[in-house]
């Protein structure tokens, strides 16, 4: 698995994914916030997450990187996480999310899940579809997979979420992600499959709530 971006959702999603098994490379443009990451040092303070970095780290299943490319190359699922940093009017500056899908598409070599979990308004998942699809004749499939995390709390809830909401338009997508997903919701909490346009939405509806 790849994950773009270190900021506060990235570092949490690669890190509790490497810790139920899987390998993880996290990327980063950043190159001093990389070398820190390979240090050891986490630049965010949550309850157990310096601890899971570590292990994982040192047991190989964590990695990270400045280059997007290779670990494109070396996953079968990317996830975007990025900002999406709100513009004076309140809309979301989407530059960051369409720029990593089109040098995703580019790095592909085969069949991949490009999944977004960056808050992004509705209709994103559609508009990375195209970029990607503007650069690759791979096979691909965009996912929108919202994140419903607490500050202080955001690896519990990583670990054992309420629910986990997955939009998928096509089967391939669909089941690698309820795959990916089915360790952190043994206590019986719902994964919630749909399209992607109402994945999208229901993050803006579960903030807008809180």
């Amino acid at each position: 698995i790849a994950v773009v971006g270190t900021g506060y959702v990235g570092l949490v999603l690669g890190a509790c994914l490497a810790e139920s098994g899987n390998d993880v490379i996290c990327v980063d443009k950043d190159e001093a916030k990389v070398r820190m990451l390979r240090r050891g040092h986490v630049p965010i303070y949550e309850p157990g997450l310096e601890e899971i970095v570590h292990r994982n780290k040192s047991e190989g299943r964590l990695v990270f990187t400045t280059q997007l490319p290779k670990a494109v190359k070396a996953s079968q699922i990317i996830f975007i996480a990025v900002g999406t940093p709100q513009g004076e009017d309140g809309s979301a500056d989407l530059q960051h999310v369409l720029g990593v899908a089109r040098d995703v598409a580019k790095a592909m070599d085969g069949y991949r899940v490009i999944v977004n979990k960056s808050t992004v308004p509705v209709g994103t998942a559609e508009r990375v579809r195209e970029i990607i699809r503007r650069e690759t004749t791979h096979p691909f499939s965009v996912v929108s997979n919202p994140e419903f995390l607490k500050q202080g709390a955001a690896v519990e809830d990583f670990m054992k979420p309420d629910r986990v909401v997955i939009g998928a338009e096509d089967p391939r997508g669909r089941e690698l992600m309820v795959a990916l997903h089915k360790p952190f919701t043994r206590t019986g909490a719902p994964i919630m499959v749909m399209d992607c346009a109402s994945a999208e939405l229901s993050k803006y509806a579960s903030n807008a709530m809180l």
